[in-house]
C-alpha cells in the first residue's frame, strides 16, 4: 500500500464533494466505512456507507475485523461509525481515499504506520456550515434539526485546536471555493509521495 488519504472535517465542509471530486481523477482506491446510522436520503449502501447494525457491528468486533470505531450519542441513541478490515485495503501499489475523523486517522495510524496514513483536513467557517447542514437536514424526509444542532456543538470539541495538534494535524484546506480546494489537496498529495 502507498497512502492511505483520510478526509477530515467538521460536519458541513464539503468531505463528500472533495471526495468525489478527487475520485474523479481516477487516482485512488476508495475504502468504504461502516456505520450503524440510519441511511440518508440520497446515500447508497456501499458507496458512502457500509449500513449495518448494531448485531453486525458487534458480530465484526468479536471477530476482530474492527480497524477503528467510535461511538456518538445521536438524539435518536447510540451511532457507531468504523472501519473494516475486509479486504479493501489489499491492493499493495494503489493510494487510498477515505473520509474519517480525527479519531479514525489516530486508529488508522495506529493500525498501518504512521508514514502511511495522511490526513486532509477540509475547514468552513461556522456560518457557511450551519448553513449547509440545515439545508441537507431539510431535504431529508423527517428533519432532525436537534441532531444538526448537536453536531455543530459537538464538532467544536471534536475538532479543537488542541486535539488537531495532538494528532499532529497541521495543515488545512479552506474550503471556499470548490475547484480551488481539490486542486491545492492534490497537488499537496503529489508533494507526500
Amino acid at each position: 500500500m502507498k497512502k492511505i488519504f483520510i478526509l477530515i472535517g467538521k460536519s458541513s465542509t464539503g468531505k463528500d464533494t472533495i471526495y468525489q471530486k478527487l475520485l474523479e481523477s481516477q487516482k485512488f482506491q476508495t475504502i468504504v466505512p461502516y456505520t450503524t446510522r440510519p441511511i440518508r436520503k440520497g446515500e447508497q449502501n456501499g458507496r458512502e456507507y457500509f449500513f449495518i447494525s448494531e448485531e453486525e457491528y458487534l458480530s465484526l468486533k468479536k471477530q476482530n475485523k474492527i480497524i477503528e470505531s467510535r461511538c456518538y450519542q445521536t438524539v435518536y441513541g447510540p451511532w457507531y461509525y468504523m472501519t473494516v478490515d475486509d479486504g479493501q485495503f489489499q491492493k499493495k501499489e494503489k493510494k487510498y481515499l477515505m473520509i474519517g475523523t480525527i479519531e479514525s486517522f489516530l486508529g488508522l495510524k495506529h493500525y498501518f504506520s504512521e508514514d502511511k496514513v495522511i490526513p486532509i483536513y477540509i475547514k468552513v467557517k461556522d456560518k457557511e456550515r450551519l448553513l449547509r447542514s440545515i439545508e441537507r437536514e431539510s431535504r431529508q424526509q423527517k428533519p432532525g434539526y436537534l441532531e444538526v444542532c448537536r453536531r455543530f456543538l459537538e464538532d467544536e470539541k471534536d475538532f479543537s485546536k488542541e486535539k488537531l495538534r495532538e494528532a499532529g494535524i497541521e495543515q488545512s484546506f479552506e474550503n471556499n471555493i470548490l475547484q480551488e480546494t481539490v486542486d491545492k489537496i492534490l497537488k499537496y498529495m503529489e508533494t507526500t509521495e
